[in-house]
């Protein structure tokens, strides 16, 4: 570990040394979090339900450093604890956060440790949220900022410690800005937040079960504007009951802060938008009512469905926020790559083409990966997590040549495309062990024409028959390379 560097180590630890702190969690969150609360001398406890060979690793290494770690016991508050700082999984209905509700402890979440640790010349953070396509946003943010000649990272929630972060832990040592993805787990537990900017992309209903309830899950989100100093990013095109902008409305920030929508139809003053096919900012300019500035081509986005390129949009308006010019906007595009497992093309067998979009976890971002292809034979189904299927149905049946469906959970779709799509036909596949997948893509490419999409968007999580949705997307590009294989070789056999 660096010196302080810009972490606010002595201040924090005056506050905590000595205190018995209980960590809730360990993995990538609360190991960084316990060993910084060790740092500080906080006499610190770490609880986890786990207890299998890498928590024990894990565990190992705290203890010898002269913590107390107690496996398989996640529910019981610790004696004398005066503090939790607690990883985003743990659910606040929790029975530790009761106990410690009942007992008067304050819980904070990791990324509240992180803030809290922040020094006076640390990096700015420019942060994102929403239903889906933050990881995509926050990268796509890193690189337009990096083209800017900015030194940055994308961070948080992207699966890197904001607490590592702000330690400047090689190699995070050193940077100008922040690119921050936040979860509504994260914002839950982080009070005291206050980014340069923020956009919360899009709310859709996910997490119920965490939060309790869509209002519940929206407050958290609206959390990440709370004392913006610059721009508040709203989705400007949201139809939904709760919308970004109202979150932005109710949101205290430091005074002149301003509200900035992005559309991909024509942007009003103080919106970025989409313009004959161009990329344009009327927020960021010297006169909005008049002019707009040229930042980038659709085409530049990549890939360029209608919601990555919202996600460009946001992510632009962020770096503008931070004073990023336009040509940094479009070179930071260009030199994007999307993650695995998100739209990405995979093959073109027999004139339909196959694209994997496994990421696609719940309705919100399925309806948007849909919208994007016409006509689609759908591969769909796993575990829903509380979520219905209706309105995507209703929204996208249009599009539908026929639909795949798999999964613990794949009744729901099926009984939704009954009641709003009857004519498409339906595979319903009971098999659930590894080859079902190389079932899917056979039986999908039985039921797609030349100019077809086959598209894997499953509107469900994946663990109940994969161990991530990074693996159900494997498993789709292998069938679909299997399927390729195999009509090549009956090719050949023909001539």
């Amino acid at each position: 570990m660096s010196t302080a560097g810009t972490a606010d180590l002595t201040r924090l630890g005056k506050e905590l040394s000595g205190r018995h702190v209980t960590v809730a969690g360990l993995g990538v969150s609360g190991l960084p979090a316990a060993r910084v609360l060790h740092r500080l001398g906080a006499r610190v406890t770490v609880v986890n339900g786990g207890d299998g060979e890498g928590p024990r690793r894990q565990a190992a290494e705290l203890e010898q450093l002269g913590m107390t770690v107690r496996l398989g016991d996640d529910r019981t508050l610790p004696e004398g604890t005066e503090l939790i700082v607690t990883t985003p999984g743990f659910k606040p209905t929790s029975p530790l956060f009761a106990a410690a509700a009942a007992a008067g402890v304050p819980v904070w979440g990791d990324v509240e440790l992180a803030w809290r640790l922040r020094g006076p010349d640390s990096p700015p953070w420019l942060a994102v949220t929403g239903t889906n396509g933050k990881t995509t946003t926050v990268r796509m943010l890193a690189c337009i900022l990096r083209a800017a000649g900015l030194r940055t990272a994308a961070v948080g929630n992207i699966g890197v410690s904001l607490i590592d972060v702000v330690l400047e832990q090689e190699p995070y040592d050193g940077l100008d800005v922040l690119a921050v993805e936040l979860s509504s787990y994260q914002l839950h537990w982080a009070p005291s937040l206050r980014a340069h900017s923020a956009a919360v992309l899009n709310l859709a209903p996910d997490h119920l079960d965490w939060h309790g309830s869509m209002e519940a899950y929206a407050a958290d989100k609206g959390r990440v504007y709370e004392g913006n100093q610059v721009a508040c990013v709203y989705n400007a095109d949201e139809t939904a009951e709760v919308r970004s902008e109202q979150l932005v409305r109710e949101a205290d920030v430091v005074e002149g802060a301003r509200a900035i929508g992005f559309t991909l139809g024509t942007p009003a003053p103080s919106q970025l938008g989409v313009v004959e096919g161009v990329l344009v900012d009327r927020a960021f300019v010297p006169d909005r009512q008049q002019q707009a500035q040229e930042l980038a081509e659709v085409g530049d986005v990549r890939p360029a469905a209608p919601h990555n390129v919202a996600n460009a949009l946001a992510a632009a308006a962020l770096a503008r926020a931070y004073g990023v010019p336009a040509t940094a906007v479009r070179d930071g595009l260009r030199a994007f790559s999307p993650d695995a497992h998100r739209i990405a093309h995979v093959a073109d067998v027999g004139g339909v083409a196959y694209v994997d979009d496994s990421k696609a976890t719940n309705t919100h971002a399925a309806e948007a990966s849909l919208a994007a292809y016409d006509p689609i034979v759908w591969i769909a189904g796993g575990l829903a997590k509380g979520a219905t299927f209706d309105e995507l149905v209703r929204a996208s049946a249009s599009r539908l040549r026929a639909a795949v469906l798999m999964g613990a959970d794949r009744h729901l779709i099926r009984e939704a495309l009954a009641r709003h799509a009857p004519d498409v036909p339906v595979a319903d596949l009971e098999r659930t062990d590894t080859g079902a997948m190389a079932e899917a893509v056979r039986t999908a490419h039985s039921l797609a024409r030349p100019g077809d999409t086959v598209l894997l968007a499953p509107a469900c999580a994946s663990m109940d028959m994969f161990v991530n949705y990074n693996a159900r997307g494997d498993a789709f590009a292998e069938a679909v390379g299997a399927l390729a294989s195999a009509q090549t070789t009956h090719t050949t056999s023909e001539e």
